[in-house]
């Protein structure tokens, strides 16, 4: 007769078996969390690139061909998210451009505080299906802004609508587009770099 394997042996396997179990288990936890971390990025990119959400363009120059014939209205949309004491607003409220035309608007933001603070500005345009044709050259939605105490600041945004958009059989009756920016306060603000000698006369004070 064949002997039952001794308790001993039995009991090392399946430790063995846990342990491997274990590792496993742990190996798949930290794979959801770095794909999670990861798939904010990927998500961010994914909207810049493809215009999915509404989110608009970023265009290092003007559209190579020349303004079209049909026009369409901009609306101008501000606001301030919870715990950020700005007041912001648009300088006009809707213009009307041609399709393709360079444009530059501005925004006034006011730091109602007795203190620095910073803001980042999130934005997207609606209906959310122009995003990939609204191209932005430049915006203060690009960095982050910090406004000293009671500091009123005008923030331009260069801007235009892709000639593309009238081939477009999705948007053949679309009139208006909407940019609508949100401000958010910042907790902990980036470092500004210390002007030349600056840095010198900080050490004399020590």
């Amino acid at each position: 007769m064949e002997r039952a394997p001794a308790p001993q042996h039995i009991q090392k396997s399946r430790l063995g078996r846990d342990a491997l179990v274990a590792s496993i288990c742990g190996f798949v936890v930290v794979l959801m969390v770095g794909a999670s971390y990861a798939a904010v990025p990927f998500y961010n990119w994914f909207c810049r690139v493809t215009g999915f959400n509404g989110t608009t363009q970023v265009a290092s120059s003007a559209p190579s061909s020349g303004p079209l014939a049909r026009k369409i209205a901009v609306r101008f949309d501000a606001n301030v998210g919870p715990g950020l004491p700005w007041k912001f607003e648009p300088e006009q409220t809707e213009i009307e451009i041609p399709i393709g035309q360079v444009t530059t608007v501005f925004y006034t933001v006011t730091n109602r505080s007795a203190r620095t603070t910073a803001g980042q500005a999130a934005y997207n345009v609606a209906p959310l299906t122009v995003g990939a044709y609204f191209q932005k050259i430049n915006c203060f939605c690009f960095t982050e802004q910090t406004m000293a105490p009671g500091e009123k600041r005008e923030m331009p945004v260069v801007f235009y609508v892709d000639p593309a958009l009238a081939a477009d059989a999705e948007n053949n009756g679309l009139n208006t587009i909407t940019l609508s920016y949100t401000f958010y306060p910042v907790r902990d603000p980036s470092p500004k770099p210390l002007a030349a000698g600056e840095g010198d006369k900080r050490k004399g004070n020590l």
